[in-house]
């Protein structure tokens, strides 16, 4: 089966400074794998440089989005192709609505312009299944927003944009327990409704992932997978941290 997405021996930089030293890790359509690691170990630095994010160099290594070698693709194009990635820091975009941000998104991803009825009768079902007031749509996007609702704001967005491969950035960073666990049902809602969706979900804590059971976790620090396994891995990194693997 081909991979949804496969990283073959990335090696990245950021301002001529070295962070991954040769990554590599697969995801098949339809699965949730979990990168988990220290702060500083390069987590967020491969969700990024696999989004095309300029200011992360690739050197070496290759990125797949199925068949397709996006490597060294830019980041529009990537999204195109059916890639998202769902922010840590949310940013704010004074004085673009959600909605008309979406329309625009959506239209792109799918290479046709859709009228706004469509985009909100959409919408409206995903806000329902997010818990998010129907007020929603009129925001200016993240402007205002409590990290609760920048969290489920992403979500939306992956669940209107019905990506290939969803990355997410610490997506339960912030949370409240309750927020974590709405944040979690819209995402396992999105996967019962595209079966072949694979997920690469950078965390620290095991609570988000209690309910997205990862099929795979790897263990990232300084710049390299140092280990892999299955679910259980992550209840064992909870319990021990990561000084076994720290030089």
């Amino acid at each position: 089966m081909t991979s949804a997405i496969e990283i073959r021996d990335l090696i990245v930089s950021v301002d001529a400074s070295e962070i991954l030293h040769g990554v590599s890790l697969a995801v098949a359509p339809g699965k949730v794998h979990a990168v988990m690691g220290p702060n500083g170990s390069g987590k967020s630095t491969l969700l990024n440089a696999i989004a095309g994010n300029p200011m992360y160099q690739t050197t070496s290594g290759q990125v797949l989005l199925g068949d397709e070698d996006i490597t060294f693709s830019p980041p529009d194009v990537r999204a195109k192709a059916g890639l998202f990635l769902a922010f840590q820091y949310p940013e704010a975009v004074p004085g673009v609505p959600v909605i008309q941000f979406l329309r625009q998104a959506m239209s792109a991803r799918r290479g046709t312009d859709l009228s706004v009825l469509e985009v909100r009768i959409a919408m409206m079902e995903w806000m329902q299944r997010l818990g998010m007031d129907p007020s929603f749509a009129e925001r200016y996007l993240n402007e205002g927003f409590s990290g609760g609702e920048k969290k489920r704001n992403e979500v939306l967005q992956m669940a209107m944009l019905d990506p290939q491969v969803a990355m997410l950035d610490e997506t339960d960073s912030g949370l409240d327990v309750d927020a974590m666990k709405v944040v979690a049902r819209g995402i396992e809602a999105l996967r019962g409704s595209n079966a072949d969706l694979a997920i690469l979900i950078v965390t620290h804590y095991q609570r988000i992932l209690d309910i997205l059971e990862p099929d795979r976790v790897h263990v990232l620090v300084n710049g390299r997978v140092v280990d892999e396994g299955d679910a259980s891995l992550a209840r064992k990194l909870e319990r021990k941290g990561y000084e076994q693997w720290r030089s």
